[in-house]
């Protein structure tokens, strides 16, 4: 019974306290590529760490392999398989999310593709460019496989020089190269899984601000930080689609104070950010295979 307990007790300290520690940290935001990574880490060991959780208590309550596999008179049986039940429907319920999330966020892009090429005007300046006659200023991309595009209103190229517009252009397409949607997916469809009195937004809020702090850096290597930086202020405040990743959608003072630093280069952060994520990851995995591994070896035997 010790290990669907440690498993548990790990579980809990995933999506509870080391996310809120680590939200209540700024050293991620030197090292977002890392960051991300260790996010990403943690959220699925929290889900490896629950369903080992479950399939272990399970196992342990119906017995040792040589036991009756399941008798229905058999209370602590019925306990196993309804505790084996309960983690399916979770496992399930995620799976669901992910496609539920997944083609309505593709279906929702599509409409907004198609409604932007009717409306908008195509621009040669970067690939997929459509120039919205709008005053509001507007700042974002759409991801896609195919036919991406990326949207700029007049209002916004009223406030912005050619410098300011083409470091914006960079972040848009930053976001589009890297596919940082299909980060943001995750998190959603992790986030939509679990009822509202359970889930917590931090883990989605910090994939939005490190995406952007990504594509930031991307800007700042290919046209600078101070344009990319005016940009942001005279975008900020700007309405952003739900189906689209903007430019300025947020954590614009944090990304403006981080563009007056000189660019983050911290190797060794990285490097035990990444081993973290990894022992994340590998910790789980081996506390519910192992006793899987040693019955099958009892049994060989």
């Amino acid at each position: 019974m010790i290990t669907p307990i440690l498993l548990a007790a790990l579980a809990l300290v995933l999506t509870g306290p080391a996310p809120a520690l680590l939200a209540r940290s700024s050293w991620p935001y030197r090292i977002p590529r890392a960051a991300v990574a260790l996010w990403q880490a943690l959220a699925l060991a929290a889900v490896l760490a629950a369903l080992g959780a479950g399939i272990a208590l399970s196992y342990s309550t119906a017995g040792q392999p040589g036991e009756p596999r399941f008798n229905p008179s058999s209370p602590r049986d019925l306990a196993a398989a309804a505790v084996l039940a309960l983690t399916a429907l979770v496992a399930i319920r995620l799976l669901y999310a992910a496609g539920r999330v997944a083609v309505g966020t593709r279906a929702r892009r599509k409409r907004h593709r198609d409604l932007v090429d009717v409306l908008a005007t195509p621009d040669g300046l970067i690939p997929g460019l459509r120039v919205l006659a709008e005053q509001t200023p507007l700042a974002y991309c759409l991801p896609a496989l195919r036919g991406a595009r990326v949207v700029v209103s007049v209002g916004a190229l009223d406030r912005l020089d050619e410098n300011e517009l083409r470091a914006v252009l960079a972040h848009e397409q930053a976001h589009l190269r890297a596919r940082h949607d299909l980060v943001l997916e995750a998190f959603t469809a992790l986030h939509r899984a679990f009822p509202r009195w359970v889930r917590s937004e931090v883990a989605l809020e910090q994939a939005r601000t490190l995406v952007e702090l990504l594509a930031d850096d991307d800007a700042r290597r290919r046209r600078g930080p101070l344009p990319l930086a005016r940009a942001l202020v005279a975008l900020a405040g700007s309405p952003a689609p739900a189906a689209g990743l903007a430019a300025a959608k947020s954590s614009t003072v944090l990304r403006v104070q981080r563009l007056a630093e000189p660019e983050p280069r911290h190797p060794l952060l990285s490097a035990a950010t990444y081993t973290a994520a990894a022992a994340l990851l590998v910790l789980p995995t081996v506390t519910v295979a192992a006793p899987v591994l040693e019955a099958l070896a009892g049994a060989v035997r």
